[in-house]
C-alpha cells in the first residue's frame, strides 16, 4: 500500500487547522507510512494542518495571516481566485471553505506542489488547482481573476511595480487584490534594498515602509487602496517548531537589540493592503 491509497471522507477547511482524515481511519502501519511521508516535506513552513490526527505546528501561524485578512475581502464564494506563491496550499485549502468557483495556485517549486498534492489526493476539492508556475506566467490568464492573494511576494523581486501591473492586467474589471509585505518601519515612501542578505536571507530586493507599498501599488494603477495592517513581525508568528526545525525569527534579530536584525538592518514589519482594479 502507498500514501496514495489512503483516503477519508472527513476534512474541515474552516478553523485554524487544516483538518483532513481521523486518526482511526488509519492502521497502525498506514500511520506509520503518512507520517514518514509528512516528514519528507519538513521544514513545514505554512500551517497548521491536522492530518488523520497528527498535528503539524509549522513554522509560520498563516493562520493568524488569513484571520487579519478574511474581515476586509469581498466574498470569494463563486469568484475566481489566484494564490500567487501558495506553497503547500494552506491558504488556498482556506479559501475552498468560502466555495469559490476556482482557485489557481501559482507556484513554481516542485517539493511544495508534492506537498499540495498529498493532501489533494485526499480531499479531492475539483475547484483547487496547482500551477507549476511563477507570478511572472500570471498574464497566461487576462482580466481572469476576481481576487489575486499576492502574500509575502513582492519583496523577493527585482521590479515590484512591475509584477503589481502585470497582476493587475490578470484582475477582471473591479477585481480585488490582497497584498502581504514585508517592510521597514517609518514614515518616508522609501525602501531598504540590503547590501547581500536581509535577516540571514538571500534574494530580498525591497523592504517598503507603508506609504512606499501604497505607492507602488498606486503606480501600477490600482485604486481605493488600503492598508489595513501595519506592524512588526513577532517571534510568536513566525518560530522553530518539531515541524520545522530550522534558524527561524528569533536567530535572525539582533539579540541585544530585537529591533535590528543579524545585519543591523531594521527588523522587519508585515503590511497588509487591499486594492482594487
Amino acid at each position: 500500500q502507498t500514501v496514495a491509497d489512503i483516503k477519508s471522507d472527513f476534512f474541515d477547511f474552516s478553523g485554524a487547522a487544516i483538518k483532513v482524515g481521523r486518526s482511526e481511519e488509519l492502521s497502525p502501519e498506514q500511520q506509520k507510512l503518512f507520517r514518514n511521508s509528512l516528514q519528507t516535506f519538513c521544514p513545514w513552513k505554512k500551517g497548521p494542518f491536522e492530518l488523520f490526527g497528527i498535528n503539524i505546528d509549522a513554522e509560520w501561524r498563516s493562520d493568524w495571516k488569513w484571520e487579519r485578512i478574511l474581515p476586509h475581502i469581498s466574498s470569494l464564494k463563486n469568484r475566481r481566485v489566484a494564490d500567487i506563491g501558495c506553497h503547500n496550499g494552506y491558504f488556498m485549502f482556506r479559501m475552498a471553505a468560502q466555495q469559490p468557483e476556482l482557485v489557481i495556485g501559482f507556484e513554481p517549486y516542485a517539493k511544495h506542489f508534492w506537498n499540495f498534492q498529498l493532501i489533494q489526493n485526499i480531499v479531492q476539492q475539483k475547484m483547487l488547482m496547482f500551477e507549476l508556475l511563477g507570478v511572472e506566467h500570471i498574464h497566461y490568464y487576462p482580466q481572469f481573476f476576481d481576487t489575486i492573494f499576492c502574500l509575502g511576494i513582492l519583496y523577493h523581486h527585482t521590479d515590484p511595480i512591475a509584477l503589481l501591473r502585470k497582476m493587475r492586467e490578470a484582475l477582471a474589471p473591479k477585481g480585488e487584490i490582497i497584498i502581504d509585505c514585508q517592510g521597514i518601519p517609518g514614515d518616508l515612501p522609501v525602501a531598504l534594498t540590503p547590501r547581500k542578505r536581509y535577516a540571514q536571507a538571500r534574494g530580498i530586493w525591497f523592504l517598503p515602509t507603508q506609504s512606499c507599498l501604497e505607492n507602488w501599488i498606486g503606480r501600477a494603477g490600482f485604486s481605493d487602496i488600503n492598508c489595513f495592517f501595519a506592524e512588526p513581525l513577532s517571534v510568536a508568528e513566525q518560530r522553530r517548531t518539531s515541524w520545522a526545525n530550522i534558524d527561524s525569527l528569533s536567530e535572525f534579530l539582533n539579540p541585544e537589540d530585537p529591533s535590528l536584525t543579524v545585519e543591523g538592518y531594521p527588523a522587519p514589519w508585515r503590511y497588509y493592503a487591499i486594492a482594487r482594479k
